[in-house]
């Protein structure tokens, strides 16, 4: 078995040891507005299909993901981090998101998550797909003339890492 750290245990080994990390899955909108949080990070993500069963037709992030960034990201200052190995769909809960961080697949260590999040390493990377507003776009190229992404082919960004925390 492969060991590896978690986003959750990460985040908690990168903020000073006076910051208190509260983890709740899938919070009610009732225990995130009762704990005055000053930000939160949710994270969510596809169930793994490809090391079991093959693809996924599925373009959606399954519940409670969608339930939990209404929830959260409806209420306060919030990051989410997608796990996925492809776009899917993230509308309407994008306008909600003060932040978007397509993780993709990182694999079995949540502290390059982190890293990044908190500054230690600057964000890196373009889209090497476009990514759709709705499943019923597709399929979606660069030319074509119905081509209205939510986010373009090779969109995205670099940044310097700035400890920030």
């Amino acid at each position: 078995m492969i060991s590896g750290t978690t986003v959750l245990t990460a985040i908690k080994n990168t903020v000073d040891s006076s910051t208190n990390v509260v983890y709740e899955e899938n919070p009610d909108p009732k225990f995130v507005k009762s704990n005055n949080f000053s930000c939160a990070v949710v994270v969510v993500g596809e169930h793994p299909y490809v090391e079991t069963k093959g693809d996924s037709m599925n373009l959606t992030i399954p519940e409670p993901g969608p339930t939990t960034i209404r929830n959260v990201c409806g209420a306060l200052k919030c990051v989410v981090i997608l796990m996925s190995g492809r776009p899917v769909v993230i509308e309407p809960d994008i306008d909600s998101m003060d932040a978007l961080v397509a993780a993709w697949l990182p694999g079995s260590e949540g502290q390059g998550v982190a890293d990044v999040l908190f500054g230690d390493y600057g964000f890196s990377g373009k889209l090497p797909r476009t990514w759709f507003k709705t499943a019923d776009q597709l399929p979606m190229n660069v030319g074509d003339p119905h081509y209205d992404p939510l986010f373009p082919f090779g969109f995205g960004l670099t940044t310097e890492p700035t400890k920030a925390y």
